[in-house]
């Protein structure tokens, strides 16, 4: 009992100092239970283990829950899918204590995770700093962690279970609702920070389609295609023999993938798919692929033949000797789009024909354009 009134005691302060957590925590039932090791969500609910809860001070406490809230917010809960459980959760908790730490809430807790370096590495978000972590997180005596005597706090559960596409939408479309309203009433109590209110408007600015904005940047270079075979018939009666537009054409393209294993196999199986689909209804004169870590790894090229994915690399990350490659090859797109993670400051000079980055986290190019693919939040 003394445990329960001191959750709620936290989830008051909650509310009255920082309204949007303290919003956020209210709508959540928290209970305790010995099942957990320390605390779990799933994003209806949150279990707090009594043994770990009790030696916390009344600030740790109000950390944890808010920190319980943060995972169901960053959508931590439905979008892990077949990614390491442990290694999910450390790069969720990578995301979020710094984030609490920075809007003053509450007490860090020693032994988890807080590595600032890590996370701007990742590019501020949990999917970043996921594919930056060892495939094996195994600590120095054999159990879960990294070595460095961080660890999560918490478990997140599994909220998808067997459920279908349609009810996981639902879910991710009720906590934004709950996003929106805690923000909407912190605003009014004049205690939304910039950090927390740029976040939201990011979670709730509307998905753009990243295999529609690529269809648009590459329908947008093409030209016409004249023939000489039926003169244009404007300028006969001038004695001006000129061909006539049969059609528009797309010249070559390029498309870079990055290979350094920050790329998973999802996004791989998307890209290709995509690409096989600008060969079939944008007909491109050839389709150029180069594979690329710290370096170029493997060139294909491809005419009439629909293009095939085969991956080569695994080093770090490097783009100015994709560009690099390309003039010495004498290649001369008409664009190229680039699948990376945008971890990377070794650009190169901008080329003369236009580049679409296509991301799977969030990051900035010096030049180019970008886009994200799904699921790129906190």
């Amino acid at each position: 009992m003394e445990l329960e009134r001191r959750i709620a005691k936290a989830k008051t302060a909650l509310i009255l100092e920082h309204p949007f957590f303290g919003n956020l925590a209210m709508n959540m039932p928290f209970e305790i239970s010995k099942d957990v090791p320390t605390a779990a969500t799933n994003g209806d609910r949150v279990l707090f283990n009594p043994d770990f809860c009790k030696p916390l001070s009344d600030e740790e406490l109000l950390f944890l829950v808010a920190h319980e809230v943060c995972h169901p917010m960053f959508e931590h809960i439905f979008r892990r899918g077949e990614r390491d459980k442990f290694k999910w959760n450390y790069a969720g908790d990578a995301v979020i204590n710094p984030m609490l730490e920075d809007e003053g809430i509450g007490k860090f807790i020693k032994g988890g995770v807080m590595d600032r370096d890590l996370l701007k590495r990742g590019g501020g978000t949990t999917d970043g700093v996921y594919n930056l972590l060892p495939p094996e997180p195994k600590d120095k005596n054999g159990g879960e962690g990294f070595g460095n005597g961080m660890n999560p706090y918490d478990d997140i559960e599994d909220a998808t279970g067997n459920s279908s596409p349609a009810e996981i939408e639902k879910k991710k479309a009720e906590w934004k609702v709950k996003v929106a309203q805690a923000a909407q009433s912190a605003k009014m109590m004049g205690k939304l920070s910039a950090g927390v209110e740029r976040f939201v408007g990011d979670l709730l600015k509307p998905r753009v389609n990243w295999k529609d904005v690529m269809q648009r940047f590459l329908v947008k270079q093409r030209t016409d295609q004249r023939t000489w075979a039926r003169p244009n018939r404007r300028f006969l009666s001038q004695g001006m023999y000129l061909p006539s537009v049969s059609g528009e054409a797309l010249g070559e393209l390029c498309f870079a993938i990055d290979t350094s294993g920050s790329i998973g196999q999802k996004e791989l199986t998307q890209f290709a798919s995509e690409i096989v689909k600008v060969h079939q209804d944008l007909s491109p004169t050839k389709i150029h692929i180069i594979y690329f870590d710290s370096q170029v790894c493997h060139y294909d090229c491809f005419e009439d033949d629909e293009p095939v994915i085969s991956p080569h690399g695994g080093g770090g990350t490097a783009f100015s000797p994709i560009f690099k490659y390309m003039q010495e090859k004498d290649i001369d797109p008409v664009a190229c789009v680039v699948l990376t993670d945008l971890c990377c400051d070794d650009f190169g000079d901008e080329p003369a024909y236009p580049v679409l980055w296509v991301s799977n986290m969030k990051g900035k190019a010096p030049w180019g354009e970008v886009v994200y693919m799904e699921g790129v939040n906190g």
